[in-house]
C-alpha cells in the first residue's frame, strides 16, 4: 500500500464522466508532471491528454506502463481503481513505494446513490469481462445486483439471459455515463426490454423477484448436463456434509462424472476451485457445460486422465474426493503425496469398493457411513420403494 508520502513514479487517477473537473488539485498536478499518461480513449479524451497520451494495448496488458518505471507515469481509471479497476492488476508486479493513487467515486456508488439503494446490501459485480452466468448463484428473490457491462449492446443481451433464466420479471436499471451531463436512468423489465442500445460506459442494477438457486447442497439432478453417471442429488448432500467446503480452498475431484460434486463445492464457498480428473474423454463436455452453466469456468478444471498417474504437477488440495476409480494404488498414493490436514473423502457402491474402504477404515481411521436410500415410485396402480444401490463413504483426515 502507498501512503502517498514517497518518491513514486506512477499515479493512478481515478476520472469521472466529467472529466477534468471532478479531479482533485493532486490529480491534476500528478496529469501535468506526466510524461505518459495511460487510459483507454475516452479517458483520454476526457482529459485532454495530447500527446501524452497513450491507450491501453488490445489484448489488455499492463506491460507497457510497468516498462516506464521510474519515469514520471499517470494511469487514468474509471471512479475508484481498486474497484473492478486497474489498480489491481498493477498491484501484481509494483511494491510499496512506487505508486500512488487518487480515487474517485466508483460507478457502483454513483449507482446506488441514483436509485438510493444501500450500498452494503447490494451485490456489485464486473461483468464487462465475465459471462453472465455468474448471476445465476447469486439471484434470488429479493435480491439486488449492480454491475458493469462491456458495451451498449450488453443491457439487451443480459435482458435475454435474465428472461431464459429464471428471472423474466425482474426490474432492470440501465444507467448510462454517470456523474456526467449525459447520465441516463431508464428502465424496463428483462421480458418486457424493448430499449435502445445504450451509450457506454453502461452499469445494470437488477432487482430479482423470483426464487433462484437453492443455498443448501444437494441440487436437483436435471440442473446438470449428464450421461448418467452423476453423483444423485441426496448421496451428493452427504458427501458435500462430509467435504466441507471452505472460503478459498481448492479441491481434487477424481473420477469427476458429470462435476456436480464440484459444482456444488465451488458454490458452497467464496472462491471455492476444484479440479476435476476424468478418465474418459466423452464426458470432459459435461464437466466443462456445466461449470460455464453456473457460472464457474473460471474456478473449476476438467482434466482428462486416470488417477493416480493424472495428478502429477498440480497444486496440492484441501480436500480430495474420490467419487469413481478408487483402487489401493490410489489411496497409497494419496498418502504418500497428501500434507498432513488434507481431508479426504471417498464414496463406492461396488463391493470391492466397500472392502477396499472397510479396510482403510481399519488401518488408517476416520469415519465410515453406509446410506441405503430408497424413494417412492409406480406399482402398478400403487406405490412401492425404489431402492437405490447402498453407497459406502469412508472420510479421513490425512
Amino acid at each position: 500500500m502507498s501512503d502517498g508520502l514517497s518518491q513514486h513514479w506512477l499515479t493512478i487517477i481515478g476520472l469521472g464522466e466529467n472529466g477534468l473537473d471532478s479531479l482533485s488539485d493532486a490529480s491534476r498536478k500528478a496529469l501535468e508532471q506526466a510524461e505518459v499518461i495511460f487510459g483507454g480513449p475516452r479517458h483520454l479524451e476526457l482529459v485532454e491528454a495530447g500527446s501524452k497520451g497513450q491507450p491501453w494495448p488490445v489484448p489488455f496488458s499492463t506491460g507497457p506502463v510497468l516498462a516506464m518505471r521510474g519515469r514520471k507515469v499517470a494511469v487514468l481509471a474509471s471512479g475508484d481503481p481498486f474497484w473492478h479497476g486497474v489498480g489491481g492488476s498493477l498491484m501484481r508486479d509494483l511494491e510499496a513505494g512506487e505508486w500512488v493513487s487518487h480515487p474517485a467515486p466508483s460507478c457502483f456508488a454513483l449507482a446506488a446513490n441514483l436509485l438510493g439503494w444501500k450500498l452494503e446490501e447490494v451485490l456489485c459485480l464486473g461483468l464487462h469481462a465475465a459471462p453472465y452466468a455468474r448471476l445465476l448463484p447469486l439471484l434470488g428473490r429479493g435480491v439486488r445486483v449492480i454491475c458493469t457491462l462491456r458495451d451498449g449492446k450488453a443491457p439487451a443481451e443480459l435482458a435475454q439471459w435474465l428472461a431464459a433464466n429464471g428471472q423474466p420479471d425482474a426490474r432492470l436499471h440501465l444507467m448510462e455515463r454517470l456523474g456526467g451531463p449525459r447520465q441516463r436512468l431508464r428502465q424496463a423489465t428483462a421480458e418486457a426490454w424493448d430499449l435502445p442500445q445504450a451509450e457506454a460506459p453502461v452499469l445494470m442494477a437488477i432487482e430479482a423477484m423470483r426464487p433462484g438457486l437453492p443455498q443448501a447442497s444437494g441440487l436437483a439432478d436435471d440442473l446438470f448436463s449428464s450421461d448418467g453417471q452423476i453423483t444423485k442429488r441426496p448421496i451428493r448432500a452427504l458427501t458435500l456434509s462430509a467435504l466441507a467446503p471452505r472460503a478459498g480452498e481448492l479441491l481434487w475431484d477424481i473420477g469427476g462424472g458429470s462435476g456436480s460434486v464440484s459444482v456444488e463445492w465451488c458454490l458452497a464457498a467464496q472462491g471455492a476451485r476444484a479440479i476435476t480428473f476424468e478418465p474418459r474423454e466423452s464426458r470432459l463436455a459435461n464437466i466443462r457445460a456445466n461449470a460455464a452453466a453456473f457460472g464457474l469456468d473460471h474456478r473449476m478444471t476438467a482434466v482428462l486422465g486416470k488417477a493416480p498417474e493424472v495428478l502429477d504437477g498440480f497444486e496440492m488440495p484441501a480436500c480430495v474426493f474420490i467419487g469413481g476409480g478408487g483402487s489401493q494404488a490410489l489411496l497409497d498414493h494419496l498418502w504418500d503425496i497428501l500434507p498432513a490436514g488434507t481431508r479426504l473423502v471417498a464414496n463406492g457402491v461396488t463391493l470391492e469398493t466397500e472392502t477396499l474402504l472397510m479396510q482403510a477404515h481399519a488401518d488408517r481411521g476416520g469415519h465410515l457411513l453406509k446410506a441405503e436410500i430408497a424413494e417412492a415410485g409406480p406399482l402398478g396402480t400403487m406405490r412401492d420403494w425404489r431402492r437405490a444401490r447402498p453407497v459406502i463413504q469412508w472420510s479421513v483426515t490425512r
